[in-house]
């Protein structure tokens, strides 16, 4: 008995002494620590328990520690560095690239091997062809071209809003899910050019817009997929649920088919990745579905997001929502219409978006990797000798809130953005996109799409908020990308 008792102390003193080693890797290297750190799980409790969301964390870590460039947390036992310097992130996303070049985020291939190819998950040569592939995609020619279908799902936009207005003189909604309606549609009919059902009740789960359910509520497998990496080879979680997975083959090779014996001349996306895709006659089946996925998932769900916390800051701002309008009507009549060049004339509603992202960035945080080693020296004098495979994250939360670069930044004032103002904002405090060479491919179309969603909705209709709406906003710690608790509930009216 005491023999074993010896072995267990003796096991017990030595997973102490590995754990005290590896929870004490930043106090070594010089690098402050974030509060809070738990034997085994690191800072990774709250988020594990679901009491916090992961970018929420990186903003109140942002916080705790004002005065350093670079701070440490850990991920279980693996240590994960903070950059907060603005020179720093440059460095990571911009001027040594090369350095940082993969996301911190991985998905296994043999379990997901469509979303394996998406631009997020992809680094080197795959990464590089692909990004070039898609830049040409969303040139503004392209999307020039595509206008008319985007005009087509205002149409469509307009008369499902006035069908819920027929019986009523408010029609109070969760902004999030109409806005996912509109942009499953844009998807669907100017990427696919296929019915996408959005706005049609009858339709139920087959709706283009509610494919991906619950994709994005914060799930163990969500959270081994994005934190840590090296278990998730062994366990080989999947992201991208298989129905989903079969839905986009089935779409893709039905749509094939049809345009193989359809001598139509297509001008939207799908066109365009097959076209890209072809070898002599014969075409790259799997790598088009890929590309499908891609633009459904950034298509919607990011642009979703934005487009209710937008709606949201109007509501709660109505004379802002009132010049914005005023713009829109304005602009409309001058071009004959809502036009692509009208879109496009629209500066004071990027004002407004550009605030709005600043305030509710979709995506709260981003994650690096090193791939190559490369000494970190902080506007403090912190200096840190990053090694390859160490995570870097960096809180968008935190850059787009911090007082230090924004004067009162908890007010929603779309006049920071103007063209005197905008060109005082400091570089790298400003991330809605990304920025760098992986900047989202994809803005241009985003842009266009909101404005579009938007200019529709303040032309005809009243945005008031609905007292079912939880004030102030506060992040939902049930999902990975930014989803305010209680949803975002509104009244539309006619003007």
């Amino acid at each position: 008995m005491s023999e074993l008792f010896a072995l267990v102390a003796g096991a017990f003193s030595l997973l102490c002494f590995y754990l005290y080693l590896k929870h004490n890797y930043w106090k070594r290297n010089g690098i402050p620590t974030v509060k809070g750190c738990v034997p085994l799980l690191g800072h990774m409790l709250p988020i594990i328990t679901k009491r916090m969301n992961f970018a929420e964390f990186t903003r109140l870590a942002y916080e705790e520690h004002k005065d350093h460039s670079m701070i440490g947390i850990y991920k279980g036992t693996r240590p994960v560095l903070i950059v907060r310097d603005p020179n720093l992130v440059k460095i990571v996303l911009q001027s040594n690239f090369s350095n940082f070049q993969e996301n911190g985020r991985k998905v296994v291939a043999e379990v997901d091997p469509l979303l394996s190819k998406h631009p997020l998950f992809t680094y080197g040569e795959a990464w590089s062809t692909g990004r070039n592939q898609l830049t040409r995609a969303f040139s503004n020619v392209r999307l020039k071209t595509l206008f008319p279908a985007v005009s087509g799902v205002c149409k469509k936009f307009e008369d499902f809003l006035n069908g819920r207005l027929k019986t009523s003189n408010k029609y109070e909604v969760d902004m999030k899910t109409l806005f996912s309606r509109f942009a499953g549609e844009i998807v669907a009919n100017g990427g696919l050019g296929i019915e996408g059902y959005c706005f049609k009740d009858e339709a139920g789960a087959s709706a283009f817009h509610s494919l991906a359910g619950n994709m994005f509520a914060k799930s163990l497998g969500a959270i081994v997929t994005f934190h840590y990496p090296r278990i998730n080879r062994l366990l080989k979680f999947r992201f991208l649920p298989k129905s989903l997975d079969r839905f986009f083959r089935d779409v893709v090779s039905d749509n094939l088919k049809i345009r193989r014996n359809d001598s139509r001349l297509r001008n939207d996306f799908f066109q365009f990745m097959i076209d890209l895709e072809k070898t002599g006659d014969v075409i790259d089946e799997e790598k088009v579905t890929a590309h499908v996925v891609s633009l459904y998932l950034d298509g919607t769900e990011t642009s979703s997001i934005t487009l209710n916390f937008i709606s949201h800051d109007l509501a709660v701002n109505p004379e802002i929502q009132e010049k914005l309008r005023k713009e829109v009507r304005s602009t409309i009549e001058k071009h004959g219409g809502l036009t692509f060049d009208a879109l496009k004339d629209m500066t004071y509603m990027n004002q407004v978006i550009s605030e709005s992202q600043r305030l509710h960035s979709a995506v709260g945080y981003l994650q690096k990797l090193c791939t190559e080693e490369f000494e970190l020296q902080g506007s403090d004098g912190l200096t840190y000798r990053i090694k390859p495979g160490m995570e870097v994250d960096i809180s968008i939360f935190g850059l787009h809130t911090d007082p230090r670069y924004w004067v009162n930044p908890d007010v929603f004032d779309p006049e920071r953005f103007n063209n005197e103002r905008k060109q005082t904002i400091e570089k790298m405090t400003f991330l809605p996109f990304n920025e760098g060479p992986r900047i989202c491919v994809g803005m241009k179309m985003a842009l266009l799409q909101m404005k579009a969603c938007l200019a529709t909705l303040l032309s005809y209709y009243n945005l008031e908020l609905s007292p079912r709406t939880q004030l102030p906003l506060k992040v939902s710690p049930l999902y990975i990308l930014s989803e305010p608790i209680g949803r975002n509930w509104v009244y539309v009216s006619k003007l």
